[in-house]
């Protein structure tokens, strides 16, 4: 049960009593909760600007949580604040886990969703103040006076905005009695990450320091989280996503694991019992759709629909081609929000069709759909799961040209984008290791 404060604030019972241990007992409790990496991580309150480079379920946000009460215990009567990349994060990822994190250890607080999110910890000695924002909106921190900042998944914010961003926020840190910027993230290539702790100008200075973590090393994962992750990445992007390296994933082809030998077959085996598994990108003259069969854990590509004029026309060539078939859509979730023809919207136009909807309720990062598409055309353990007949021309052509942009993001003006985005809808939702139901049951956050 929570108390409701005269602002509207939620004081979680846990408060009502205060703590019941000594402030530097309880951060040796939580210090000893901790593995080996996210300790050095802890443990470090000498240089400003400190960095935790780590692979998926390694145990970042924990990390994060666990350095906040640290801070917030040693800038009693000051403020602090958490950044997430988006304002969706800060509520569906922080929240969540801080609020998780504080009960477990009795931790008193006060927390105010609106007008912008904040918390007050209770702490023996005193309150501190920890502010929630999104770098979408990072300007909202100028003016304040912080003693501490922490930074969640900074290497998937856009490059430009951290540019803008970094100087800002440092420039923030002028209170309180331990002033810090920490950032934690799975590095995504040479971006915020490497160019602030990894290049060879940001290892010679002396005010920052990086501490690597690997998902090995939380000893509280799935026994078969590392098994899930190397069937279904290719080598290196086990690097970055495994072992927290700084690698390059986002340079020349985007789809390098692609192999005609390997991932084009020209006969395709009697599959007239399988229900038919349809990607689709929904655009005004240009639907493109996928269709495949999922065979045990391996997808077969047999078909393509390029050029479609809107969404009716792309259903009813479906029909045409496949009468009488069982057909699960893995629709572009925006299509549920618009339409290319003003009527209904797109994903309620296939509905309309008898097609099953298997979208999620929004589109995942492009990255993860890219590596979910790439763990599929050959992973780490040397396996090739995607099959695609010889007939699907412009789904290859796509494979093969889509290249990367300077920005390093995959291109969408010369055209190879759409094939390659109805593959990927499909691929992220059927096969997508970060789905694991291992990670739901253990409450394991895979990012």
């Amino acid at each position: 049960m929570s108390i409701l404060t005269r602002e509207g604030s939620v004081l979680d019972r846990a408060g009502s009593s205060g703590i019941s241990i000594s402030t530097p007992e309880l951060l040796e409790k939580i210090r000893n909760d901790l593995h080996e990496p996210q300790k050095l991580f802890f443990d470090n309150s000498s240089v400003e600007i400190l960095g935790l480079s780590a692979g998926y379920g390694a145990g970042k946000t924990r990390a994060l949580c666990a350095v906040c009460v640290k801070l917030a215990a040693l800038n009693v009567g000051f403020t602090g604040a958490v950044m997430e990349p988006t304002g969706p994060l800060i509520r569906d990822i922080w929240q969540n886990d801080f609020e998780q994190f504080l009960e477990y250890y009795e931790i008193p607080y006060t927390h105010r969703a609106s007008p912008l999110p904040e918390y007050i910890l209770h702490l023996p000695e005193g309150d501190t103040k920890i502010l929630c924002r999104s770098f979408e909106n990072w300007s909202r921190i100028i003016g304040l006076n912080l003693a501490f900042v922490l930074a969640d998944e900074i290497d998937t914010v856009s490059p430009s905005v951290c540019d803008r961003a970094f100087p800002k926020i440092l420039g923030r840190l002028r209170a309180g009695n331990v002033r810090q910027f920490c950032a934690a993230s799975t590095p995504e290539g040479f971006r915020w990450m490497w160019n602030t702790f990894g290049s060879e100008a940001a290892q010679e200075r002396t005010d920052r320091m990086l501490i690597k973590m690997r998902t090995q090393d939380n000893p509280h994962l799935p026994e078969d989280f590392i098994e899930r992750m190397q069937a279904n990445y290719d080598p290196s992007m086990l690097q970055a996503y495994l072992n927290g390296e700084f690698t390059n994933l986002t340079t020349g082809q985007v789809y390098d694991r692609f192999v005609r030998e390997d991932n084009i077959v020209d006969t395709i085996p009697d599959i007239s019992n399988e229900p038919l598994r349809i990607g689709v990108d929904f655009n005004i003259g240009n639907m493109s759709a996928i269709i495949g069969v999922k065979l045990g854990e391996k997808l077969l590509v047999i078909d393509e629909i390029a050029s479609a004029h809107d969404t009716d026309a792309l259903a009813q060539e479906i029909q045409r081609r496949y009468p009488n078939r069982r057909v699960y859509v893995y629709p572009d979730a925006t299509g549920g929000n618009r339409s290319t023809n003003a009527t209904k919207t797109d994903i309620q136009i296939l509905e309309t069709y008898g097609y099953s909807n298997l979208s999620a309720k929004s589109n995942p990062p492009v990255r993860d759909r890219v590596s979910a598409v790439q763990g599929l055309l050959c992973n780490g353990k040397g396996q090739v799961r995607l099959h695609i007949y010889a007939s699907c021309k412009r789904l290859i052509e796509c494979l093969e040209l889509q290249s990367y942009t300077e920005k390093g993001e995959p291109d969408k003006e010369a055209g190879y984008d759409h094939m390659n985005d109805a593959l990927g809808y499909l691929i992220w939702r059927e096969f997508n290791p970060l789905f694991a139901r291992s990670g739901k049951r253990t409450g394991v956050r895979l990012y």
